[in-house]
């Protein structure tokens, strides 16, 4: 979330950093309620005051054995008056908070302009596309004989759902590993095992939610987790019902979540977090686009890298955090590209992001694989994730960063078609044979 102060402060400022992702921000609408906030803010104060000092004159008087019969009737209606300022106060905060929290993070200087992918600029271009003595298939076609089966997925679940077998399973799963274990002996995250079910506070604290809740499966909200009954069978029937429970659509959302309302000493930063795990996203608006194969699935698994910062340090973090993506592609001997995104057509949260896009033979272009984020202290203040300055020893605001380290089906696809044979078959890559016994071609 922005920063609060900044619309208060300079709110033309705010106004102008969101114009660059293509937001209009109703500027009037901000100050006038701010301004109400300030003035009922006022009002409260002044009838807690007032509720203090004749307190504080009750007990004077009876002290002295005096009536306070008069006292009392000066301040019969205070505690009505008070309480409908305080619900007054409560709404307008409300709604200032329900706004700012649909408020995109402000793009960095550094970002560069644009509101699409055509204002996006290429920063690195790593290896050679493979030339084919033959016409190269895409993954679909290459994966149909080796145990890529959506059919079978269509008729269990639906739509965008996949299942794998035999030896193509096996090399899903060595990419999962491999990428995992680069990670962690080579670039010095700690592996998390995380839940794949969070509840609305979590997805609030990533940005998430209120935005994209669209984007999310949602799961039944009467059930409740601790006690294992549905508001229905439980013996209390007054009891209100649980909290929203989602499926993650990444494991950035629990990662982070670790964090929140921690105050880590400054020594241990940067604190680094890594996690293979399924992700679920009900891809809302993405109809038509990637109905084959492997591409865009509603359920699908993901290597994710996390950090918490220093604030001063994040963007060097966010730059070896890429680093760190582009590493696992380079291992795998696969082309890509790496771009900086323009101010609008970064994700919600994110102050810089890079995208790495690795080649694929059988599309003839290059797709996103990775999506690397600085997102300052703007989830950070929704978790209220903080560390103690060292040099004064209060609680500050850490920066967060996430990044795709990789998907893995998408990898899948590469390795696929980038590694494809004449004969259909695929040659494994050298970093895999480990993970896949000794195999060399599937």
């Amino acid at each position: 979330m922005i920063d609060t102060r900044l619309i208060r402060q300079d709110i033309e400022m705010v106004a102008a950093k969101l114009a660059r992702r293509g937001l209009v921000l109703n500027t009037q609408e901000f100050i006038l309620l701010e301004e109400q906030r300030k003035q009922l803010q006022i009002s409260v104060q002044e009838f807690q005051n007032e509720r203090n000092t004749s307190s504080k004159a009750i007990g004077h008087a009876k002290a002295r054995g005096e009536s306070v019969t008069e006292i009392l009737a000066s301040i019969a209606n205070l505690g009505e008056c008070l309480k409908e300022q305080e619900l007054k106060l409560n709404k307008i905060a409300s709604e200032l908070e329900g706004k700012m929290l649909n408020l995109p993070n402000l793009p960095d200087a550094s970002v560069p302009d644009g509101l699409n992918e055509d204002g996006n600029i290429e920063v690195r271009l790593w290896g050679t596309p493979a030339t084919f003595s033959f016409q190269p298939k895409d993954h679909v076609d290459l994966g149909l004989p080796l145990g890529l089966d959506s059919e079978i997925a269509s008729i269990m679940t639906g739509s965008r759902f996949s299942v794998l077998r035999g030896n193509l399973a096996r090399l899903h799963r060595a990419l999962g590993q491999f990428m995992l274990n680069l990670h962690v002996d080579e670039h010095g995250y700690t592996e998390i095992n995380v839940p794949v079910i969070v509840n609305g506070d979590a997805l609030i604290g990533t940005a998430q939610l209120p935005k994209f809740e669209e984007d999310l499966f949602k799961l039944r909200a009467d059930y409740d987790l601790d006690t294992q009954e549905t508001q229905d069978t439980a013996s209390d029937k007054s009891k209100p019902k649980q909290k929203s429970l989602y499926l993650i659509p990444t494991a950035e959302v629990p990662l982070t979540n670790l964090g929140r309302d921690q105050i880590w000493e400054q020594k241990l930063l940067p604190v680094k977090f890594t996690a293979h795990s399924n992700c679920f996203r009900s891809e809302a608006g993405s109809y038509g686009r990637d109905t084959r194969g492997f591409i865009r699935q509603h359920q699908f698994e993901k290597v994710e890298m996390v950090q918490f910062t220093h604030p001063d340090d994040s963007f060097k973090a966010l730059e070896d955090m890429v680093i760190h993506a582009q590493t696992v592609l380079e291992k795998l001997k696969l082309p890509y590209r790496t771009v900086v995104l323009c101010a609008g057509d970064m994700g919600f949260a994110a102050l810089k992001t890079y995208d790495i896009e690795v080649w694929l033979p059988g599309q003839a272009k290059y797709r996103e694989i990775s999506s690397c984020s600085n997102c300052g202290d703007f989830q950070a203040r929704r978790l209220q994730a903080r560390f103690r300055n060292k040099d004064t020893g209060k609680p500050e605001l850490m920066h967060t960063l996430n990044g795709s380290g990789l998907a893995v089906g998408r990898t899948l696809v590469a390795v696929l078609e980038n590694y494809q044979q004449e004969d259909g078959s695929i040659i494994i890559p050298d970093v895999l044979r480990p993970y896949m016994g000794g195999l060399t071609k599937i």
